[in-house]
């Protein structure tokens, strides 16, 4: 272990200490956490997006605080430490690696990830059975994943199991089939029924997106940053101007938005 690892684990266990402290890290549990974590991991992607290598190296550490926090609570109640996380991780990746680690051979990246994808599932199985649980191709997707990257995952593991669509085709009607039962609710107030059909539209195109190979998040990301662009431009222009968008109506903004879409 590295000097500044080990002086880490030292201020992280110094923080927690229940009499000397401080407060609020003595306080926190697994749960209240837990939103930390998620934060930071979207912090490093936001660095690597921005490709700002410094600030990558102080989100990196903001994410290496999170894990050292939970591995000192999960220490300190007795389940394990910092280095049974770390080696737990390490024989992982040695398993999932035999073509580095041991003598297997691959023909090919496709049958490279086969087999990872293959002793994932013995993984999952094997977990599954100690609970005495049915292993299910969907375990170990975690509910409190993003929910548009969880309904990708989901769609790819179902479609592991030969639950596809044969191509693109049978997607974009079954999107268009979602839309109309969209459409038929619309007419009602049934609200609960509402929300069902408003997901199994945004379900029908991620699975779109999929097929396509288009990572749903990052055209989702696109988007947000195209519409971004163009309201800031038409904001500009009232503000060019000297009117108030507020003030305006709708038709007044649609035609400086198409002028921004030019743009």
């Amino acid at each position: 272990m590295t000097a500044q690892l080990t002086r880490l684990l030292d201020i992280m266990a110094q923080l927690r200490h229940p009499e000397t402290g401080c407060p609020w890290d003595v306080e926190q549990t697994f749960a209240t956490i837990a939103p930390y974590t998620i934060e930071e991991a979207y912090e490093v992607a936001d660095a690597i997006e921005a490709g700002d290598m410094a600030g990558l190296r102080e989100e990196l550490g903001d994410l290496l605080l999170q894990v050292v926090f939970h591995a000192r609570m999960a220490e300190e109640d007795g389940q394990f430490d910092f280095d049974a996380v770390a080696g737990e991780i390490a024989d992982k990746m040695v398993r999932r690696h035999p073509h580095v680690f041991a003598d297997t051979r691959f023909d090919g990246e496709t049958e490279q990830r086969r087999a990872w994808e293959t002793q994932k599932s013995e993984e999952r199985a094997a977990k599954a059975q100690e609970r005495g649980e049915i292993a299910s191709v969907l375990a170990g997707i975690p509910s409190a994943m993003p929910a548009l990257m969880r309904c990708e995952k989901l769609g790819k593991r179902a479609a592991r199991v030969g639950f596809e669509w044969p191509d693109v085709t049978g997607a974009l009607g079954k999107l268009d089939e979602e839309l109309e039962e969209l459409k038929a609710e619309m007419r009602g107030a049934d609200d609960e029924r509402l929300l069902d059909e408003v997901g199994d539209v945004l379900f029908s195109v991620v699975n779109v997106a999929r097929h396509l190979g288009v990572d749903p998040e990052a055209a989702l990301r696109h988007a947000n940053a195209k519409f971004e662009r163009r309201f800031h431009a038409v904001e500009t222009s009232f503000v060019d101007d000297g009117l108030d968008i507020a003030e305006a109506t709708l038709d007044e903004m649609e035609t400086r938005w198409q002028t921004a879409k030019k743009g």
